[in-house]
């Protein structure tokens, strides 16, 4: 693995460190890219990697990615992100959460973790017996907290209206043909929402018979996912892994929006501007995405300071998600400049990096 500061995607990171346990097999990395508003806060990502440096790259990205985010969505929490680097057939024990956990203790708070990518509820709670700084732990009904997807999936649903409204005129998504990348918990979720008010709906996942069946729950089509980025339809709405909006993705597009909530959806800076001179509107993906990260956060917060937290509280904050959209997209049509390079900006002056 290369020096981790010589790699395009490090941002000034305050912490990357390499975790290695060999009694479970661990390899993790644990990067925070800034606690200017508050520790690091940001999920752990269980993965198989082709190659380390995809890892790095990925952690690199992720972290920086959730202090916008998080700076974006009002939260007193700076941005961090972990991976677990999993074997090819996805090994994960106790011994390795409980090392993952201590290395996460061993930080002092610097950064938090909850869940991501190949993490649920009980893995979360495996770390928690091993250090107090995690989130997205099991809660009674009418809390904040627990898993983040639904929260996540409510937010993007609430940013895809907006983006409809914005982009085409239409204060109903009904009718509207919204091509689904990823049906898991956020992107079946997301559907599942949709499908309520109308919508039109083509799903595809790498799990096609999970992608089957929600298709025959809701009553939409389904593709291969070689072919998802092609539908024509009038949203596109990534849920899936990100870096997919590259030359070549952006090409295949034949849509009016994207709005969904994989991280990182873009390749390179630089395809904000392809996609704009395409004319296709982009949703910042940390900012409709975030409503998983105000679950937790709030969740934590509350736990920290000994009282529950309610959920209305919860779904308060995750309403505000359209408005802020709604300003990046003003802000992006007076300045001629592109939904994400404005958004950055916003974000960087938040940590204080303008």
């Amino acid at each position: 693995m290369t020096a981790f500061w010589t790699e395009p995607d490090y941002d000034d990171h305050e912490l990357v460190e390499l975790v290695r346990d060999p009694h479970s097999g661990l390899t993790a990395i644990i990067a925070v890219h800034s606690t200017h508003l508050g520790p690091g806060a940001g999920g752990t990502r269980f993965w198989h990697y082709a190659e380390p440096k995809d890892a790095m790259r990925d952690a690199l990205r992720l972290s920086r990615g959730m202090s916008y985010k998080n700076a974006m969505a009002g939260l007193p929490m700076g941005g961090g992100k972990a991976v677990i680097l999993a074997d090819e057939d996805g090994t994960k024990t106790p011994d390795l959460l409980a090392a993952f956990g201590d290395a996460v203790e061993a930080l002092g708070g610097k950064y938090v973790t909850a869940e991501d990518v190949g993490i649920g509820e009980a893995d979360m709670s495996a770390v928690a017996e091993r250090t107090s700084y995690v989130s997205g732990l099991p809660v009674e009904d009418g809390q904040a907290g627990g898993d983040p997807g639904p929260f996540t999936a409510m937010g993007i649903y609430l940013g895809i209206k907006a983006a409809v409204a914005h982009k085409l005129g239409k204060d109903s998504v009904e009718g509207v043909h919204v091509a689904i990348q990823g049906t898991g918990s956020v992107g079946g979720g997301v559907a599942r929402l949709l499908a309520k008010d109308g919508a039109k709906l083509t799903l595809s996942d790498i799990d096609e018979d999970r992608a089957a069946r929600i298709a025959s729950e809701l009553g939409a089509d389904t593709v291969s996912p070689d072919r998802i980025m092609g539908v024509a339809c009038d949203v596109f709405s990534p849920n899936a892994l990100g870096a997919i909006l590259d030359d070549e993705g952006i090409a295949r597009l034949d849509c009016a929006i994207v709005a969904g909530g994989a991280n990182n959806q873009l390749a390179r800076a630089h395809h904000g501007k392809v996609l704009a001179d395409r004319g296709i509107l982009y949703a910042p993906d940390y900012v409709i995405n975030a409503g998983g990260i105000i679950s937790v956060t709030l969740e934590y917060l509350c736990r920290t300071e000994g009282q529950p937290c309610d959920i209305n509280e919860v779904r308060k904050r995750i309403a505000q998600i359209p408005e802020r959209l709604i300003e990046i997209w003003q802000e992006s049509e007076r300045s001629d400049l592109s939904p994400d390079v404005v958004a950055d900006r916003m974000a960087q002056e938040r940590i204080g990096r303008r």
